[in-house]
């Protein structure tokens, strides 16, 4: 009997502990991955500890996947894929085709959207079987390690800002610095925004201009953020990083008019915006998700021709308990990432 390699969590919260399974066949429109690299990202969290619907013990997390496919199921060479194909898979882990949003071809707020890790085991293993709707193609240039980060953190901030009302010119602000907000300055870079970075402390300005930023606000200093973006002519979109609703609130008055709070940080905590605030400004708040497929192809492409990598910190399988409570404490500079080299 061939075998492979999981880390898995048994009970919710518990230890991220090692296993060993039967290798699975892939079904119909599936295809068995070979993992190289896994990114671990915050809402790994979400399925470790159950905290939503649906999640069943043991969890195998990981929606941050960078590997070479190894097996085909039936119908998925219909796709264009072959045996050794590199390919990522991320947030989005496939879609239903047949709700109401798919029938739109909005296939990332699919009602029973797949994300791996909660509906389909995930990458913190060895080999992973994935719906073939849910595969990227990963770049010649780019290595496993950083295609596997860009699968998730990358393609969120990418696709805020291309979605963004934002044009190149128009001051862009990105409101953190860490796993996602690093990525997120270079990009707004690259796409030709005047980008401020916003982070807490002084001492980060030096890593935001390393970044390519061409301002930095520090939040701690005294002057409220909103003011700092306003006597820099006000931000056509903000893209708030951070999982901080507060810090998130303090951004909105310096939107320019109709400019856009893009929220990508996650936080349960409500925000503190008023209707008026709003209203004879035309300025607009949403949420953004992930993207699809397409959109993890189309970040790691522009990545790769931007020079663009996600910074990590790679860490074998065996080790992944230890890993994911780096990324817990805050300590992580930016990805912790487990290969299976």
């Amino acid at each position: 009997m061939s075998t492979y390699r999981v880390a898995q969590v048994t009970t919710a919260g518990g230890a991220v502990e090692l296993a060993e399974r039967e290798v699975p066949r892939p079904g119909p429109r599936q295809v068995r991955i070979a993992v190289e690299a896994c990114g671990i990202c915050h809402s790994d969290a979400l399925f470790v500890n159950a905290a939503l619907p649906g999640v069943g013990f043991p969890v195998v997390p990981g929606h941050e996947i960078a590997g070479r496919i190894e097996e085909l199921g039936e119908g998925a060479q219909d796709w264009g894929y072959q045996a050794g194909d590199r390919v990522a898979v991320g947030w989005f882990g496939g879609s239903c085709g047949h709700c109401e949003p798919c029938r739109h071809g909005d296939f990332i707020v699919c009602v029973s959207l797949k994300v791996p890790g909660w509906t389909y085991d995930g990458g913190f293993a060895d080999q992973v079987i994935a719906p073939v709707d849910a595969l990227a193609r990963i770049p010649d240039a780019l290595a496993a390690s950083d295609a596997g980060p860009l699968a998730c953190a990358g393609v969120t901030t990418y696709n805020g800002l291309r979605r963004s009302s934002a044009r190149p010119g128009d001051l862009v602000a990105i409101l953190g610095i860490g796993g996602l907000g690093h990525l997120g300055v270079q990009y707004a870079v690259a796409m030709g925004f005047e980008t401020v970075a916003i982070a807490r402390g002084a001492e980060k300005a030096d890593f935001a201009k390393q970044l390519g930023a061409h301002h930095y606000v520090d939040s701690t200093s005294g002057t409220p953020v909103a003011e700092a973006l306003q006597s820099l002519g006000g931000a056509k979109a903000v893209l708030a990083t951070a999982g901080n609703s507060e810090a998130i609130t303090a951004t909105a008055d310096g939107l320019a008019p109709r400019g856009e709070l893009v929220v990508i940080g996650a936080d349960v905590a409500p925000l503190g915006i008023n209707p008026a605030q709003l209203l004879m400004t035309g300025r607009v708040v949403r949420g953004h998700p992930s993207g699809t497929a397409q959109d993890v192809e189309d970040t790691m492409a522009f990545s790769a021709l931007h020079g663009i990598r996600p910074m990590t910190e790679t860490v074998p399988l065996k080790d992944a308990d230890q890993a994911y409570r780096k990324m817990l404490s805050g300590g992580a500079r930016f990805r912790m990432v487990l290969t299976t080299g």
